[in-house]
């Protein structure tokens, strides 16, 4: 019986102890679980131009209150930022508009990227090293312009809205050189990627630069722009973007809230004096 009673109250302090090894082993992981979530660190990739500067306001001044932590990655070409975020190797980017985007899931035929919140709008500007005015513009100069499609159309709908040149009608901002109805200048263009644009004054008459590209290079769009975008109903305002069915991620909405919000808006207002926009639309 003694020996019954021994092996039964064994067996009882071994499923205790099992138990509170499990109990113990499943509180640990939960709690290393909530300490990882507390812990994480959104990843976002952005251009150095604003996006870089404006993210790197919201990181050291109103991140921490929020309990948001953020690591800023720099690129200086529009493709790696969505490529590696479909990777999966960064947790948003902040760098691009809308049609942009959508341009570049239509290239890749896919969909799994989504545009969160507009942040600000870098109007695209016409600037030269050569000449003061866009009417000082000699017949056969040329023009620099950006050569991804959504800008490129962009580009020369400026080109339009100031009366260089006239589109086929409908094209929109979709327009390429061949959409060029009417040019009384006979202006030549000369498509660049868009990195590229502020180095190429040098040797053009003139170039269509977007806006960070230009604040980059030093430029001052709302100052030495021969032409420049307005920012009513323009469609190009830059966001932060995610991988499909992450936009609801606590992390990711706190950060969109943040770059909606009125410090931000005030900081790019302070900070840029009318070359870059808020937009939070």
């Amino acid at each position: 019986m003694r020996k019954l009673i021994g092996s039964v109250a064994a067996a009882v302090l071994a499923l205790t102890l099992a138990a509170c090894g499990a109990s113990a082993g499943s509180g640990g992981s939960g709690g290393s679980q909530s300490a990882a979530a507390k812990d994480a660190v959104l990843k976002i990739g952005v251009s150095p131009v604003p996006h870089a500067e404006i993210l790197k306001f919201v990181k050291d001044k109103l991140a921490p209150a929020a309990g948001l932590k953020l690591d800023i990655v720099e690129f200086t070409d529009y493709v790696q930022p969505n490529v590696q975020l479909q990777e999966g190797r960064l947790d948003g980017n902040y760098f691009q508009h809308r049609p942009y985007l959508a341009d570049f899931l239509k290239s890749k035929g896919g969909d799994e990227l989504t545009f969160v919140q507009a942040v600000h709008l870098e109007p695209l500007g016409l600037y030269s090293r050569k000449v003061k005015t866009a009417g000082e513009l000699a017949s056969g100069a040329t023009i620099a312009v950006p050569n991804d499609a959504t800008n490129l159309g962009r580009g020369l709908k400026l080109l339009e809205d100031n009366g260089l040149i006239k589109l086929k009608p409908g094209v929109g901002t979709a327009a390429t050189e061949r959409d060029v109805a009417d040019n009384p200048k006979k202006l030549q263009f000369k498509p660049l990627e868009a990195a590229q644009l502020p180095r190429s004054l040098e040797d053009v008459d003139a170039a269509v630069i977007n806006g960070n590209y230009a604040l980059e290079a030093g430029l001052k769009p709302a100052a030495d722009a021969l032409v420049l975008e307005k920012a009513e109903n323009n469609p190009y305002a830059n966001g932060l973007v995610v991988l499909k069915g992450h936009e609801n991620d606590p992390q990711v909405k706190k950060l969109a809230q943040l770059l909606a919000g009125p410090e931000v808006k005030k900081f790019i207002e302070d900070t840029y004096q009318g070359s870059v926009t808020s937009s939070t639309t």
